[in-house]
């Protein structure tokens, strides 16, 4: 049981660093981005093709995997995503659905359907055995990163001048055009960092969770669950809803295996009828 925990733990928070970008640009920038997974499959492929054609050492993929994303991400805030901010949210499902299907489609002609293997450093194989609870290296890795990432995320928000910057353009964008900030660049910037966070979290999850054309339908729900489970407003809500759920999906599976996803979805429905607005959320949305 401990150890179905841990992976469950490791699990729920590589669900985190995948979805957190998602909850920032629809609980701060208030756009529906539906083609959040793309950015992770495009992380995931970056680590993929530099380790198998390049024999680029796997630590050393993870800088690109963020960066080549972010900078996608970047393009795509300031081309096809900034004229749609002010248009209906159905306006923004539409157009990023449609990015979906053609990264896909783009992905299986170019590279192909099969599913890619990634094989790890020896260091990061096997497993610890600690007081009969087996604990692999790679989940132990995975959790080590993303409380890393977690710990500067909420530092950026909370404490830098770039997080207050941020959530001033977010309360009154007029107000904060008024007082000298550049409300567009904030903007950029913030869609291409969770951009480059999808994509390390696909690079991560890429060994544990696969990754083939598919991968952003495939989890798409997902990611839409942390978020809404978790609420839009902090850091902490959609963390929570992570790890609530990864652990309710690999006990569900191990203990229950006819249901599969179905206690994910369960756990969900009977979070948002005892809280609408999520686990840590204001009661009203924006």
């Amino acid at each position: 049981m401990l150890t179905l925990l841990f992976d469950g733990i490791a699990y729920g928070m590589l669900l985190f660093v995948l979805a957190i970008g998602l909850a920032v640009t629809l609980g701060l920038m208030n756009f529906v981005n539906l083609a959040h997974g793309a950015f992770a499959m495009a992380g995931g492929y970056v680590t993929v093709l530099l380790m198998d054609r390049a024999s680029v050492p796997f630590l050393w993929t993870l800088p690109l995997a963020f960066l080549v994303p972010a900078v996608i991400g970047g393009l795509a805030e300031a081309t096809l995503y900034r004229p749609l901010y002010k248009r209906p949210h159905l306006d923004h499902v539409l157009l990023s659905i449609g990015l979906v299907f053609m990264t896909i489609s783009a992905v299986d002609y170019g590279i192909g359907s099969q599913q890619q293997i990634i094989k790890l450093p020896a260091w990061l194989q096997g497993r610890y055995d600690i007081g009969g609870v087996g604990i692999g290296k790679y989940r132990l890795f995975i959790v080590f990163v993303c409380l890393a990432l977690t710990a500067l995320l909420q530092w950026m928000l909370a404490r830098t001048r770039f997080g207050s910057r941020l959530r001033a353009a977010v309360d009154d964008q007029r107000v904060a055009r008024g007082l000298g900030i550049n409300v567009s660049a904030m903007f950029s910037v913030t869609f291409a960092v969770g951009s480059g966070l999808a994509g390390l979290g696909g690079a991560l999850g890429a060994e544990m969770v696969g990754l083939d054309p598919t991968f952003p339908l495939k989890f798409m729900i997902y990611f839409l669950i942390v978020v809404s489970v978790g609420g839009t407003t902090t850091i902490t809500g959609p963390l929570l809803a992570a790890l609530l759920l990864g652990i309710a999906d690999v006990f569900g599976k191990y203990y229950v295996p006819k249901l599969g996803a179905f206690i994910v979805y369960l756990l969900m429905v009977a979070i948002l009828f005892w809280r609408p607005q999520g686990l840590v959320g204001r009661g009203a949305t924006r």
